[in-house]
């Protein structure tokens, strides 16, 4: 569906609706003004509409239809394209990842929105309060969505690095459960994370320092300040995946450990009741000339011998740590 269509000129939005038809007249009424077109999960009519009113390049076209595309950004003759992974948490309490796409021209954007993460009404609100950024036209359009798209990763970051101390906290906390599963799930987060933030570095700096003129000289510095944000972000997650291949190894060696305490122990006590077990097996061989089987105390002897094998035993293997 068409979000918004607007008209910005001079660093202000023009009143009044703007339809989808007059949107391209309007962009080239006056030099110094643009269009911006947000779309939300639109189906194939409405981007044919798009296509027919900006001449948009059809592979483009038909990446931006695919959910499954890889952060990247392109050249085409007269339009660039950026293809975004947002980054947020859905109702399971999961890393989801969206995608934006924007055609970029010289008087119009186009945004593509799939998924339901990092909404762009926001980022155009909070913009069309900032008239010098977006006096440099497209270029203010392309920051905006960037920069709230990678302050998102820095979100999710904060609330992964709170499900990471909560992972060690209870590996170290001496408690009998795996948590190799958990462990295992938050590192396939972070690894569908870095596919979305590591290839649009490489994207974001084409932007930054690319001889191309899709980035106005007065924006440069605030793609700079992005290209930063990012930066950290990427290496946030790579430190994250080195802590959290710690975690699992740990949890995987405390799980060794507590097996191997369970091993001792058992064969403790099976060593302890083998001593009982051996001498009542002699004993009820039942021949006629086994010592001390006419003996009156003869029972009580024997008991008496397990009992203090038994013990010596147990204080022997309680003393080297076994039970």
């Amino acid at each position: 569906m068409i979000v918004d269509c607007a008209v910005y000129r001079h660093g202000a939005r023009m009143a009044g609706d703007l339809s989808l038809e007059n949107a391209f007249e309007a962009a080239n009424e006056h030099r110094d003004s643009f269009v911006w077109i947000g779309l939300h999960n639109p189906d194939h009519a409405e981007m044919e509409a798009v296509i027919a009113e900006f001449k948009l390049p059809a592979l483009a076209v038909e990446d931006a239809l695919s959910s499954h595309q890889r952060p990247k950004f392109e050249l085409y003759e007269d339009v660039s394209f950026l293809v975004v992974k947002p980054a947020g948490y859905n109702a399971s309490d999961m890393v989801e990842l969206g995608q934006v796409v924007l055609f970029i021209g010289n008087d119009f954007v186009v945004s593509v929105r799939q998924g339901e993460n990092s909404a762009l009404h926001d980022v155009r609100l909070r913009l069309e309060k900032q008239a010098e950024l977006l006096k440099c036209g497209t270029s203010a359009v392309v920051y905006a969505v960037l920069d709230r798209i990678v302050d998102d990763y820095g979100t999710v970051l904060d609330k992964m690095d709170d499900l990471v101390d909560e992972l060690e906290q209870r590996v170290f906390s001496g408690a009998r459960d795996s948590h190799a599963q958990r462990i295992y799930r938050l590192k396939r987060e972070v690894v569908q994370f870095q596919r979305a933030a590591i290839p649009l570095q490489s994207a974001v700096a084409s932007l930054v320092s690319g001889p191309h003129r899709t980035i106005h000289e007065g924006a440069r510095e605030y793609m700079r300040d992005v290209q930063d944000h990012l930066s950290r972000a990427v290496e946030h997650l790579s430190a994250m995946d080195v802590l959290l291949n710690g975690v699992l190894s740990a949890n995987l060696a405390e799980v060794g450990i507590r097996q191997n305490e369970d091993m001792r122990k058992i064969s403790s006590w099976v060593a302890i009741a083998d001593v009982p077990t051996m001498i009542a097996g002699v004993y009820g061989m039942n021949f006629d000339n086994l010592p001390e089987l006419h003996w009156r105390y003869g029972y009580f002897m024997v008991l008496g011998v397990m009992a203090t094998a038994c013990g010596l035993l147990y204080k022997s293997f309680k003393r080297n740590g076994w039970l």
